[in-house]
């Protein structure tokens, strides 16, 4: 399978991970109603792993399987979420859902609901059911594919949930490719849109490392935004520069670390760009470091190198 843009799978999976209950609520609003939230849920990352090798489909970097509870009757769920990132049309997408379904409940006996995000960019492009019929024997599976396409600006720009801006900022970057001044304009109207939804702190910082992974700008215009931010800040008094600054020094250590490991060691794993996005500053600095001496890719990501 073709790897994902960083530009996009890293700040998806990452902001999923932060806010499933109003990913849910987006998507998938019927079910967001029958969840037991109070009970919790769980990201079934080993689970997914088996499926996956059991399969045979590959690393899919986008996938998630999440444990939930309904109301009422007590049932344990688990909800496969699959977001398609890339443009390419897939021939045999609405087979690896149906696959992936019938291999989790193979394996764990769990009831799996199937919810596919398609943020690609082709229109006509909508797989939502796979099946088959022979000789009176009938097969047939189907799923929830949300196209973001769909979606009307307007409307997203009254809605309160972050993935509301989530799915702006990614159509957006979409829209404005290889038009840096219009980009300029759209990501600073959404991060000031950030403060006028009455985000909080935490909402505010998580967002906007979406929308400025998503929407990345030339240096003098990335330069000429944080200047804006600060300025913004400053007026509306909220003390959130700060942190905006250490996303944006942590994202410059993420890039320069990615571009050494990749020239010291080819291609980057899966799990190592997984693991570059999530490291605080002082490991990054920490890594950098550890390239000189390391042989092999492993050796960069242990405490200590001989």
């Amino acid at each position: 399978m073709t790897t994902l843009p960083d530009e996009f799978d890293v700040p998806w999976k990452d902001i999923l991970e932060n806010y499933f209950p109003e990913f849910m609520a987006f998507f998938l609003p019927e079910a967001c109603r029958e969840i037991d939230w109070e009970r919790g849920f769980a990201f079934l990352d080993n689970e997914l792993a088996r499926i996956t090798r059991a399969a045979e489909i590959g690393d899919r970097r986008m996938d998630k399987l999440v444990k939930v509870w309904r109301r009422g009757d007590d049932q344990e769920l688990w909800v496969l979420i699959h977001i398609e990132i890339q443009g390419n049309r897939k021939p045999n997408f609405a087979e690896n859902m149906y696959v992936y379904q019938y291999r989790a409940y193979d394996l764990y006996q769990k009831p799996v609901v199937g919810l596919a995000i398609l943020a690609d960019e082709e229109p006509g492009w909508r797989p939502a059911e796979f099946g088959y019929a022979l000789w009176g024997t009938r097969q047939s599976y189907r799923f929830t594919a949300i196209k973001l396409l769909d979606y009307q600006e307007a409307d997203l720009e009254k809605s309160t949930n972050p993935f509301a801006i989530v799915t702006l900022a990614h159509l957006h970057a979409k829209k404005t490719r290889h038009q840096p001044e219009k980009r300029y304009q759209v990501k600073w109207h959404l991060i000031r849109s950030l403060y006028k939804r009455g985000c909080n702190r935490k909402q505010v910082i998580d967002l906007f490392r979406f929308i400025d992974w998503v929407l990345h700008l030339p240096p003098e215009l990335d330069n000429q935004l944080r200047s804006e931010i600060a300025t913004f800040e400053e007026k509306q008094k909220m003390p959130y520069i700060s942190s905006v600054e250490r996303i944006g020094e942590k994202r410059g250590e993420a890039k320069v670390l990615t571009r050494q490991l990749q020239r010291r060691f080819g291609a980057l794993p899966t799990w190592a760009v997984e693991k570059i996005a999530q490291a605080d500053q002082p490991s990054l600095e920490e890594w950098s470091l550890q390239i000189l001496d390391a042989q092999s890719l492993d050796a960069v990501f242990m405490d200590n190198v001989s």
